[in-house]
């Protein structure tokens, strides 16, 4: 490249939307960009967006117009390459309403970044550029990627989605599921554990479905017992599981396994039949029920998050009554809540009767307001105990180390604020903290006189 051009990037939305800006990063690093995380340096800018419901749609178009502010004559920058789900869902509409951007790539094209980006800079007046193609791919990911976290990595074992819930976009956006082989994550993994990363979590929109597309059966937990093995990894954290895929094999190598983190996050949607009938869930009040008390029986210290949604078409009171009342009985230490957001090209895009604006923010506040009693009473019982927490930043004002224990996932759970009493601490170390206080969201620690080994 006769003249150095820098890039920045932006991702948006998700864990493995996080990985796939990762692998961008290395593939144009690898062909000899510059990055640079200063979008006033930068030559062009590669935007990875979300587009799997309306606030991340925004979300996206919001970050693009910002960034077209940046332009040439006002700034430096010369290009805007949007890639990802806004990309694969809208991209005739992106080029007819956001004529800053440059360039499209969809969710099956993240490999070509480093062509589109030098097909722009090899002409001044450069003509719009579309890379749109059936999703479904994983022929961009880097075994040695850049990894941009600190203290963790998350570790993508597969891509797209076959469950094909009525409510989600995800199988048209990212294909069907395709899981990486076993050798290609066993190969990532060591990279990632000797570039000191001690904590990986596993991520795909449905991990428990792990290997049934390429070896005929459900893989997680041979998965976890090879990870295992891996030399200098110190833990596993599974995120989005499904109880249908929640298997005795994979309870029991989670309770043997020393390595494989007591923590699973498993969006159950809802709980009523008949609203999990409609949504295409697999699942049933029961089989939620009996999988819970399974884990919680073979693993009796074991953190179970959700997800569930508020507002599906046909949903009536008594359906969200039966919500509250087994988020009574199930108990997750934590809780999401979204509002259904109706999306094109699903099933329940033209279900009906629809769910009023009003009376969903009523029944989202109402679950919050559960969760918020129950996280409360889960963290009171914590005050007081010692637990060994990982360093991953420090507080805006300083005056806290943030960190997290097995019980936290990043990005996703309340942190635990650690006061240090005796020393600096470093960002990824491991310490022994006393928990003092609490609020539902919020966990305050002391160290102890010794670090954790």
């Amino acid at each position: 490249m006769s003249k150095e051009r820098y890039i920045s990037m932006i991702s948006l939305g998700c864990s493995k939307n996080l990985v796939d800006t990762e692998c961008m990063t290395t593939i144009l690093m690898n062909d000899g960009f510059q990055m640079t995380d200063d979008i006033t340096k930068a030559d062009c800018v590669v935007i990875n967006t979300c587009g799997f419901i309306e606030s991340a749609k925004q979300e996206s178009i919001d970050t693009i117009l910002d960034v077209a502010s940046y332009k040439k004559p006002k700034g430096k920058l010369s290009y805007i390459v949007v890639t990802g789900c806004l990309s694969q869902r809208y991209p005739k509409e992106i080029g007819k309403t956001l004529p800053e951007v440059d360039a499209v790539l969809g969710t099956a094209h993240y490999q070509d970044i480093s062509k589109v980006v030098k097909s722009l800079f090899a002409k001044d007046d450069s003509d719009w550029m579309a890379y749109i193609d059936k999703p479904g791919s994983l022929q961009h990911m880097q075994k040695n990627r850049v990894v941009t976290t600190r203290s963790y990595a998350w570790l993508k074992i597969a891509e797209g989605c076959s469950n094909g819930c009525a409510f989600c976009a995800i199988p048209g956006i990212r294909g069907k599921y395709i899981s990486r082989p076993m050798e290609d994550i066993l190969e990532e993994a060591k990279y990632l554990a000797k570039s000191g990363y001690k904590e990986i979590i596993l991520a795909a929109q449905d991990t428990t479905n792990y290997g049934k597309d390429l070896y005929g059966k459900k893989c997680l937990a041979e998965l976890l017992s090879k990870l295992a093995k891996i030399k200098g990894l110190g833990s596993i954290r599974i995120m989005y599981a499904y109880i249908n895929g929640i298997t005795d094999e994979l309870i029991n190598e989670m309770a043997k396994n020393p390595k494989v983190l007591h923590y699973l996050d498993i969006p159950v949607q809802h709980g009523d039949d008949e609203i999990l009938k409609k949504m295409r869930r697999k699942d049933t009040v029961k089989s939620i029920t009996d999988t819970l008390t399974k884990l919680r029986k073979a693993i009796p210290d074991i953190v179970i998050r959700s997800t569930v949604m508020v507002g599906f078409p046909g949903e009536k009171a008594e359906h969200f009554e039966n919500l509250l009342k087994n988020l009574k009985i199930w108990k997750f230490q934590c809780l999401g809540c979204f509002i259904y957001s109706p999306e094109e090209n699903t099933l329940g895009y033209n279900m009906h009767p629809r769910v009023r604006k009003d009376v969903s923010e009523r029944r989202y506040a109402r679950v919050m307001e559960l969760q918020q009693e129950i996280s409360l009473a889960y963290n009171e019982r914590r005050v007081g105990k010692i637990v060994k927490v990982t360093i991953d930043s420090t507080s805006d004002d300083g005056i806290f180390y943030l960190g997290r224990s097995y019980m936290e996932a990043p990005e996703i759970d309340p942190v635990i604020y650690v006061v240090s009493t005796n020393r600096p601490l470093e960002i990824g170390e491991q310490v022994t903290v006393k928990i003092v206080e609490c609020t539902p969201y919020e966990l305050t620690g002391v160290t102890e006189d010794e670090s954790a080994e």
